[in-house]
Parts: structure tokens; sequence; C-alpha cells
């Protein structure tokens, strides 16, 4: 999802289009978003490529993969909210993945072992 902006980015910058035109069909609550609307299009690929490497450490199995993971989730829900309205769908999704890293990781497994008892 975050890396279509990206990839429409090189397009906009050879028709020359002008970011205010793009913020007039695509706003954020926070007035500096939409006035650096190619930045965030940058920032969005940035978030895209760490998502699929992510996604490939978690394919591998590896440790790294599982936190870079719950990292970008967690950086994500907390950027959410700043990035109304389209944070929406972007936090439902993290809030999923999070929600399934965290199933998969620690599943059944109790807070405390009471065998010691």
């Amino acid at each position: 999802m975050e890396g279509l902006p990206f990839l429409a980015l090189p397009v906009l910058l050879l028709l020359d289009v002008d970011s205010a035109v793009l913020a007039h069909g695509f706003s954020f609550i926070v007035p500096f978003f939409n006035e650096n609307l190619y930045l965030m299009i940058v920032m969005s690929g940035l978030f895209a490529t760490l998502r699929i490497v992510g996604a490939v450490g978690l394919l591998k199995e590896r440790m790294w993969g599982y936190a870079l993971s719950v990292i970008n989730c967690v950086i994500t829900l907390t950027l959410m909210i700043f990035m109304l309205p389209a944070g929406i769908a972007d936090g439902l999704l993290s809030g999923a993945a999070l929600l399934l890293l965290l199933f998969a990781r620690y599943g059944s497994q109790k807070i405390f072992d009471r065998s010691f008892q």
C-alpha cells in the first residue's frame, strides 16, 4: 500500500505535477504534510522498503525480520494519528499485522509459569 505512491513519483515528476494539485485530492490533518507531499511520498517508499525487508526476514524465519516488522507496525500505529484520514486504513492493516505477529510468536504461551508451585 505504501509502495504505490512511491512508484508513481517518477511519473508525477516527469509530468511536472505541482504538489498543491495533489493536496486538493489527498490531504492530511497536519498542514506540514500537505505542503511537503513529495517528501511524504519518498518517506512512504522508505517504509515500503523496510516492510519488504522485514517480510523477507520473516519468510526466512529470522528474528531480525520479526523485530523489524514489529517496529514497523508500532511506528505506523503511532504515526497514523497524524495522517488522518488516510491513516485509518494504514492503522487497521498495521494493527492486524501486529496482532498476527504477536500471536505467531507467543501463541498459547502463558504469562507466568506456575509449574514451580
